[in-house]
């Protein structure tokens, strides 16, 4: 498949002196050592202690915490024998060769976009490059052979986001041929268990690799150099994630409004196989719903652990507590594996014996008892191995004997919102919510309108929800940090129960991911059961000759085609819900974690809690400002990434309704099909390139203008971002399931009941998977890169640079808004005359 790049040379061209000119003046100002002459605290000159000196602390009767980490590793690897036994299993799984050959064009459709985005990728990165080795090359003045070591890892970052993508698409393509064979027999329990089982493939694959690599750093890396391969690291994978959720996000979105609207143009079913633009709406299934929450997901892991690693060092000035702490949150993290790998297992025995047999059940009931027999086996693993480690935690020859249960509490009370928030999600986006049927209802009467105004309500409701639990768990947090951990985290009584708290709020987001492989498995549920629909459509196993006597050959059991459909649509009505629930918990680590990462930046500026406080008020201009600008970027964030969408379905529906050919075919062109891929991934492309590069400058300005007016700026960006995201999130899956009740319990398609509700769905699939998932990324990616800008700033004003400074920021800022105006202006919807 070849894709045209026309679209995309404007940008570069015109463009290109502007970057150039931006850089040079960027690496010019820095040719100084801008912080030799400071002292200051940073995340980029953390020592990390020595786990291996026994002196210091040691565990389990005498073992090393180097010793017990690197027992972690072969956790890590044995998550990734588990991911790669399943994804076996699957590809042995009985499949149609009808099925098989449609599962596999969807596959190479998503392999050659994915080949398309790695290689935008690597150009997104070398900005990135630039500014990192202008900060560690010449403002740290660190030799070249670390500098290449920071960036290797940084892109570490990026190749691993991209290689758990890669392998959520190939086995999800595997999975969907399979589901949709399994439920030719009837049997409800297959339709469920291959899903779920490719989902767990991901999720322990995703979260072994991101434990083994952050292994390898503390372990292996030089213990000076350790801090700052993290930020690489942290900085690749959220550079890797915020592109592939927004491209990916934009690509699905194009082609899934694209698709739909052909049912209300031609009066046409869902996935028909007539329409050139079911085979992209696939394809974008996975690029959406595969591959932007795999790379999310890789990167939330990550960035989290970095940012609580970074805090560790930075607020706590014993090194035999460093220890301590460090290897804990590891152990931890090593535990969330086998906590998952546990429960998993343990839930597929009963849920086979429960419904194994069954003609019918209820698809969420299995999801939810996975989801909450997770989330207590991760708590009485983390007391017990708290207890373990820390139960005889001793500083000053004083005992804390209760640090271990506070901790542990702490954890649990995030990794209780891992089970409450989807619980929370489920009463607005489930088929069984009474929010979703009040969508149908009110389509019933005021057609569209009432449909979109009913899942707007919908929407807010959930925010206000899920914002008043979110304060509830880090308020207990914060009450329970308030007792041993304030001892023990510094002595400076002050800052301690400052330090405690902001540390509870990390592990609160910390126990948001306890219980972290099932949260990506119930998520990329979603995107099989979807498929399995399009698949079973496409195939057109119906009109294949003898089809009935073939699979009862060779496959040894009687086909029930109109109990399949059923089973499929209703199973895919399951994914939707699950797929709508783990995007709070996602974008709730974002906002909670994010509090952790700004704490790094306030302690660098306020020279570790000891000067400039009073600049961290609505009484100091320019951090009310930055709350301000933070706001303002969230909704054109929200408009930029929807436009894309629009303006690309936009086209694609031009291209499909003068193409479709409903008399003469059976199945769509190929070449059509191609043609609407290119469609969706050009606009894909434009949208992305426009957004990240308004974000990198637009970080890069406002950390230039005043450094307290950025602290400002992330505050807002976070906060806001929080409820913008769950409303978006939200009022997106209740329009999402409502057309879903209309489709499997009213039997109403074609009717305007269901026209109506399609037009609800188109409006919220950017809401759901566009504009919303994208920025728990996007908040990660400029608090971590921001964190490297300001100290440049900050360093060129210490050494008398003042006017250089406003010089680079007005010249990030005029870039930046070029790349605004292009996200809005440049990406119009033309009528065909104006366009040319």
């Amino acid at each position: 498949m070849t894709f045209s790049y026309s679209a995309l040379a404007p940008p570069w061209r015109s463009l290109a002196r502007h970057l150039l000119l931006a850089f040079i003046f960027a690496i010019g100002a820095a040719t100084l050592p801008a912080l030799a002459a400071t002292e200051h605290v940073s995340e980029a000159n953390l020592v990390l202690p020595d786990l291996g000196d026994v002196s210091l602390v040691t565990f389990l009767g005498g073992i090393s915490g180097w010793t017990l980490l690197s027992w972690g590793l072969l956790v890590s690897l044995g998550g990734l024998v588990f991911g790669a036994v399943i994804y076996s299993q699957i590809q042995r799984l009985p499949v149609h060769r009808s099925m098989a050959e449609v599962s596999e064009l969807i596959y190479e459709t998503c392999k050659t976009y994915m080949l398309t985005q790695g290689k935008f990728l690597l150009i997104l990165e070398a900005f990135t490059a630039v500014i990192m080795i202008g900060y560690f090359y010449v403002v740290q003045e660190l030799p070249v052979p670390d500098v290449a070591m920071i960036l290797a890892f940084s892109l570490v970052g990026i190749a691993g986001s991209f290689g758990v993508a890669w392998f959520g698409i190939r086995i999800n393509t595997l999975a969907n041929s399979r589901t949709a064979f399994a439920s030719l027999a009837a049997k409800p329990y297959p339709v469920y268990a291959i899903p779920i089982k490719s989902g767990i493939s991901i999720g322990m694959l995703l979260i072994s690799t991101e434990l083994l690599i952050m292994l390898c750093i503390m372990l292996f890396v030089p213990a000076a150099l350790a801090g700052k391969c993290f930020i690489g690291f942290a900085i690749g994978e959220s550079l890797g994630a915020a592109a592939l959720r927004i491209a990916g996000g934009i690509f699905t979105k194009i082609a899934d409004i694209g698709s739909d609207l052909m049912k209300i143009e031609f009066g046409i079913q869902e996935d028909d196989a007539r329409n050139p633009g079911v085979i992209a709406d696939c394809a974008g299934d996975n690029a959406g719903d595969s591959v932007g929450p795999t790379a999310d997901g890789f990167e939330t892991y990550g960035v989290t652990g970095v940012a609580l690693i970074s805090f560790i060092m930075l607020a706590v000035p014993e090194a035999a507590v460093q220890v301590q702490l460090l290897v804990w949150l590891f152990v931890m993290r090593v535990m969330m594996i086998v906590a998952s790998g546990i429960s998993y297992l343990g839930n597929q025995m009963v849920a086979r014996r429960r419904y194994g047999d069954k003609q019918r059940f209820n698809f969420e009931a299995p999801l939810t008892s996975l989801v909450w027999i997770t989330s207590v086996v991760s708590v009485v693993i983390t007391f017990i191995v708290s207890y373990l480690l820390m139960g005889n935690f001793a500083l000053d020859g004083k005992q804390y004997s209760n640090l271990w249960w506070q901790l542990s509490l702490i954890i649990t009370l995030g990794t209780l919102a891992g089970a409450i928030i989807p619980e929370v999600v489920k009463v607005f986006t489930s088929t069984n919510s009474r929010h979703v049927r009040e969508v149908v209802t009110a389509s019933e009467a005021g057609g569209a309108s009432l449909n979109i105004l009913s899942g707007i309500v919908a929407g807010y409701f959930s925010a206000f929800w899920i914002g008043v639990i979110i304060v509830g768990l880090m308020s207990g947090a914060y009450v329970v940090s308030q007792f041993d951990l304030t001892a023990v985290i510094n002595p400076d009584d002050a800052k301690a129960a400052m330090m405690a708290a902001v540390f509870s709020f990390g592990l609160v987001a910390f126990g948001f991911l306890g219980m972290g492989p099932v949260t990506i498995a119930v998520d990329s549920y979603g995107p099989v059961t979807d498929n399995a629909q399009s698949v079973y459509e496409l195939s057109m196993i119906e009109q294949v000759p003898g089809i009935k006597a073939e699979v009862k050959k060779d496959f040894g059991f009687d086909l029930d085609f109109r109990s399949a459909k059923f089973l499929l649509e209703e199973n895919d009505g399951a994914g939707n819900t699950f797929k709508a629930t783990a995007k709070p918990v996602l974008i709730g680590t974002a906002v909670v974690g994010a509090t952790t990462m700004v704490f790094s930046i306030v302690m660098l500026l306020t020279a570790g809690l000891t000067e400039n406080l009073d600049k961290l008020s609505l009484l100091h201009p320019p951090f009310l400002l930055g709350l301000i600008a933070g706001g303002a970027t969230i909704f054109w964030f929200s408009g930029a990434s929807t436009q894309a969408v629009s303006t690309g379905a936009y086209r694609a529906v031009e291209f499909i309704s003068t193409h479709i050919r409903l008399d003469e075919v059976v199945k769509a062109s190929q070449k059509d099909s191609k043609k609407v891929v290119e469609i969706c991934t050009i606009y894909a492309q434009k949208g992305m390139f426009n957004i990240f590069m308004a974000v990198f400058f637009g970080t890069l300005a406002c950390a230039f203008i005043e450094p307290f007016f950025f602290i400002g700026y992330l505050i807002s960006l976070a906060i806001i971002g929080l409820y913008q995201a769950v409303f978006m999130a939200n009022a997106g899956g209740a329009w999402d399931n409502a057309k879903k009740i209309v489709e499997t319990e009213m039997h109403a398609k074609g009717t305007d009941l269901h026209n109506a509700s399609v037009v609800g769905d188109t409006v919220g699939d950017p809401f759901k998977d566009t504009a919303s998932v994208a920025m728990n990324p996007i908040i990660k990616f400029t608090t971590l890169f921001g964190l490297l800008a300001v100290e440049m700033a900050v360093g060129l004003e210490v050494q008398g640079q003042q006017v250089l400074v406003y010089a680079l920021a007005a010249l990030f800022l005029a870039v930046n808004l070029v790349f605004v105006f292009r996200s809005f202006y440049g990406m119009r919807i033309l009528a065909k005359k104006e366009n040319g």
